[in-house]
């Protein structure tokens, strides 16, 4: 038992210092990098919490992290790919909106025009 929460506190402190050298890391993360990373943290803990109810948490905590970070990949790799097609979207919007409003401006110099003539 002493030896399982020797392990647990192992990974713990091994997850402590993936998430410090990624804050770090001076940019932000991506929605893709969050969902990977939150998926990896999320699959290591309950890995780690099902191997210790089996007798080696650091391998479930390795598999678990591992199964977590390819879901939290695929999860944040959609996310991320909707929040492209959102912003292009919006550009189209308001690049429309723009020849929207010089239209109108032309409009209004060609009644303007046509009233003074």
């Amino acid at each position: 038992m002493r030896t399982n929460v020797a392990s647990l506190i192992k990974g713990l402190c091994v997850a402590i210092a993936i998430v410090t050298v990624m804050g770090c890391s001076g940019q932000p993360l991506s929605t893709r990098e969050k969902g990977t990373f939150i998926g990896t943290g999320v699959g290591a803990a309950t890995g780690a919490i099902i191997g210790a109810a089996v007798g080696n948490p650091l391998a479930g905590a390795a598999i678990g992290g591992g199964i977590g970070a390819l879901g939290g990949y695929a999860v944040g790799n959609e996310m991320q790919n909707r929040e492209n097609e959102q912003a292009q979207t919006q550009a189209q919007i308001n690049s429309q909106q723009r020849q929207i409003q010089s239209q109108q401006q032309q409009i209004q110099q060609l009644k303007s025009s046509s009233e003074t003539e």
